[in-house]
């Protein structure tokens, strides 16, 4: 489906985020964006995915020369169990204690997707419930020991082997690996109609 949508840069050096970018015909350029991730004090997770999706989108923006700039797409993901942010694990350990949170029960993965052109913002969000599988102490060690989820929200990835764990899934596949196509086609339909 190239030239469905028009080119455009990318803020993220995420390799999910650009292989389902590729997945649907979208043609991008890579910047390397460094944001804080630090979620505020009291601040709700849809504010949060929200937040970060567009600091990362106008950092784009900004990271690029004045002349040729592409509309950027930022977007970030997080996972949620009552109503608390699992970020990514500093480290193993702290990978344990949020795969443990997950087992035999349900979460949020929330993913919000931003697309600036400088002027003005465009948002989306995608919901979905992953349930877990009660966990052994073996599949968790196992796991952890292959270091899969040591870089992503809530120290798992749904299209690696955590998808052994995970028993239901309702809303987006996509948006649980971290960018959900259908809002993100949403947003470059939008620009495309822009441009005519």
């Amino acid at each position: 489906m190239r030239g469905l949508f028009p080119p455009i840069a990318l803020a993220s050096t995420s390799p999910r985020r650009q292989a389902l970018l590729a997945q649907i015909g979208v043609e991008f350029k890579r910047l390397d964006i460094k944001v804080d991730e630090s979620p505020q004090p009291a601040e709700r997770p849809t504010s949060y995915v929200y937040r970060l999706a567009l600091a990362k989108a106008r950092a784009g923006w900004g990271q690029q020369p004045p002349r040729g700039r592409l509309p950027v797409l930022g977007a970030d993901t997080a996972v949620v169990v009552e109503n608390e942010i699992l970020g990514k694990p500093a480290d193993r350990a702290q990978a344990g204690v949020m795969l443990t949170r997950l087992s035999g029960r349900s979460h949020q993965v929330l993913t919000a997707v931003a697309l600036t052109n400088g002027d003005e913002a465009q948002y989306r969000l995608s919901v979905s419930t992953v349930t877990f599988k009660r966990l052994t102490k073996d599949e968790c060690e196992a796991y952890l020991a292959s270091g899969e989820g040591l870089d992503k929200a809530g120290a798992y990835a749904i299209q690696g082997w955590a998808a052994l764990f995970i028993s239901r899934l309702e809303g987006s596949y996509s948006g649980v690996m971290g960018l959900p196509l259908y809002e993100t086609g949403e947003l470059l339909g939008n620009l495309q109609e822009r441009k005519k």
